[in-house]
C-alpha cells in the first residue's frame, strides 16, 4: 500500500490574524492542495482570548487538521503529539479509501470485526514509522510571542529528534510571520533536521502585525515549488536514462 508523502502545515500562534486573506479560507485552499493544516494555540495562563481560540479552531477545521490550545510550558510535548496524531489520521484516511475499494461502501473501519480492525490499525502504525513526512512550520512572531519563542525553538528541536527516530524520511521547513521584508519569511528551507534553528531563533525579533492568512498562502506556494522541483528532477533523470 502506497500513501505517498504526508504533507502538513503546522501553525504555531497565540493571536488573531489582522492582515491579509482570511486564514480559514487559506487553510481550505491548502486542504484542496493535499495539505493538512494543524494549529497549536500558545496561550499565556492569565489571558483567555475567545476570539483567538475560535480562529485557531476554524483554521484547523478548514484545513482538515487538528488543533490544541496549550500553555507555553506544555508546548514541546504538544507539538509532537499533534504532528503524530495528524499523520496517523491522514494515513488512516488513505487506508479507509483502499478498504472501501476492496470491500465496497457497505463497511467502514468501525464496522469491521475487532480482530480485523486491529490488523488495520497495525498497518496504520507501521506506515506511521515508514511513510515520508514533510512538515512546514509557521511561527507567529508578532509582539505577544516575544517570551514564547525560546519554548517554540525547543519544541521544534524536540519534534525533529522525535520524528527522526522513525525509519521514514522527514523534511522540515520553517517560516516566521511577519518577516522583516515580507508578510512571511523563510528561515529554514527543507532539511531533515531543525537543530540549526538554535542560532536562527536567537536573532529573531518580535513585533508588528499577525498576517496568518498570507503566511498560510506562502506555505502552500512553498510546497508547490518543492513539487515542481521534484518533477523537474524526475524528468531530467528520465531524459538521462533515455539518452544513454
Amino acid at each position: 500500500m502506497k500513501t505517498g508523502t504526508v504533507k502538513q502545515i503546522l501553525l504555531l500562534t497565540d493571536g488573531c490574524s489582522n492582515r491579509g486573506e482570511n486564514p480559514s479560507a487559506m487553510a481550505a485552499l491548502a486542504r484542496e492542495e493535499g495539505l493538512v493544516v494543524n494549529v497549536i494555540g500558545v496561550m499565556s495562563k492569565d489571558i483567555i482570548d475567545e476570539r483567538a481560540m475560535g480562529e485557531i479552531e476554524q483554521i484547523a477545521i478548514a484545513g482538515g487538521g487538528i488543533h490544541q490550545i496549550v500553555y507555553a510550558e506544555q508546548l514541546s510535548q504538544t507539538v509532537q503529539m499533534v504532528t503524530r496524531k495528524a499523520m496517523n489520521e491522514t494515513i488512516q484516511g488513505v487506508v479507509n479509501k483502499e478498504l472501501q475499494q476492496i470491500l465496497g461502501n457497505q463497511l467502514t473501519l468501525e464496522e469491521l470485526p475487532p480482530e480485523k480492525r486491529g490488523e488495520i490499525m497495525e498497518v496504520v502504525e507501521d506506515l506511521g514509522e515508514t511513510v515520508r513526512m514533510e512538515v512546514l512550520v509557521l511561527v507567529d512572531t508578532s509582539a505577544s510571542m516575544k517570551h514564547k519563542l525560546p519554548t517554540v525553538k525547543e519544541a521544534l528541536i524536540d519534534l525533529s529528534i522525535s520524528l527522526n527516530a522513525r525509519s521514514g524520511d522527514n523534511q522540515f521547513a520553517v517560516y516566521i510571520f511577519p518577516g522583516k521584508r515580507a508578510e512571511a519569511e523563510l528561515v529554514l528551507d527543507w532539511s531533515p533536521r531543525v537543530e540549526s534553528l538554535s542560532k536562527i531563533f536567537e536573532k529573531l525579533t518580535t513585533g508588528g502585525i499577525t498576517p496568518t492568512g498570507p503566511a498560510i498562502r506562502e506555505a502552500i506556494r512553498h510546497f508547490k515549488d518543492k513539487s515542481s522541483l521534484r518533477r523537474l528532477a524526475d524528468d531530467d533523470e528520465s531524459y538521462s536514462e533515455e539518452t544513454m
